[in-house]
């Protein structure tokens, strides 16, 4: 059962006064019924929202380190990117350091369950949504790109697109890195668990045309090797996918430009399925 809790969030403002978009930015809480506690989420909802039309759904995923509030603090633009494309946008909590999956060793990480059913099924009860995977897609930056892929991969009845920026779709070059033991245990003990539950080892479960999928990754970003060898790997296997690599970093100056082009990628899905 989830339990709902919306006020009207002014955070945009707070953010940068000098930038007002027609859209409206609400705090919506949740209540998780897998993890026993309230969760955050950022909803932007685009100029002219009305109850009785159905909207996509764009869900944008924090990094590593971040809350609900990063990307609309960080890049408020978003809130033009809702206007622009009519859609809507949810920023959801990632609980910090999840890696957005279900944690075999920590029953409180949930974040799969949560973002994949409890956050969409709450967001398509109490907004004007477009209820199935033809009108939602999901990406994320750093931690969240792994996240977006990774959820999407494994839930492709939830999600019809997907994509990552700067995404750290390969987890095991990093074993000692953003808490990740923390949630799946030793890599040096567990290296059959974080096989599992890294992107790269997932593609298996894609057919060609089954999801659309776009990466981007900066050429001067530590993650870019993993990009590269996830984007070899889906040619390999016939997977269709947007590739993006340019110069640039792990940074939000980055992700500024990438949220953008995603954006007009998802948009562009959203009306072919219509």
């Amino acid at each position: 059962m989830i339990r709902v809790k919306i006020s009207t969030l002014l955070l945009f403002i707070l953010a940068n006064t000098a930038i007002l978009n027609a859209a409206s930015v609400d705090t919506a809480s949740t209540y998780s019924a897998a993890m026993k506690k309230n969760i955050k989420a950022v909803v932007v909802k685009p100029e002219g929202y009305v109850k009785d039309k159905n909207y996509p759904v764009l869900y944008l995923l924090h990094g590593f380190g971040g809350n609900y509030a990063n990307w609309i603090k960080s890049v408020p633009g978003i809130a033009r990117i809702a206007d622009q494309h009519n859609m809507l946008i949810v920023c959801p909590d990632g609980g910090f350091s999840s890696w957005y999956f279900d944690s075999p060793v920590d029953a409180s990480f949930k974040y799969e369950t949560y973002v994949a059913t409890e956050l969409v099924n709450f967001i398509d009860k109490i907004y004007a949504t477009i209820k199935n995977r033809s009108g939602r897609a999901i990406t994320g930056l750093s931690m969240g790109g792994h996240g977006a892929l990774y959820l999407a991969f494994k839930h492709q009845d939830v999600f019809g697109a997907a994509g990552s920026m700067s995404g750290g779709v390969d987890i095991r070059p990093f074993p000692l890195n953003w808490n990740i033991a923390d949630r799946l245990g030793k890599y040096s003990e567990f290296n059959k668990r974080w096989d599992e539950h890294t992107v790269i080892n997932l593609t298996h479960l894609l057919v060609p045309g089954s999801l659309k999928i776009i990466i981007d990754c900066g050429t001067g970003d530590f993650f870019y090797n993993v990009n590269t060898a996830l984007h070899t790997k889906l040619l390999d296997n016939n997977i269709s996918h947007d590739f993006i690599s340019r110069p640039g970093g792990h940074t939000w100056e980055y992700w500024a430009d990438a949220i953008g082009y995603q954006a007009l990628f998802f948009n562009h899905f959203f009306t072919k399925t219509k």
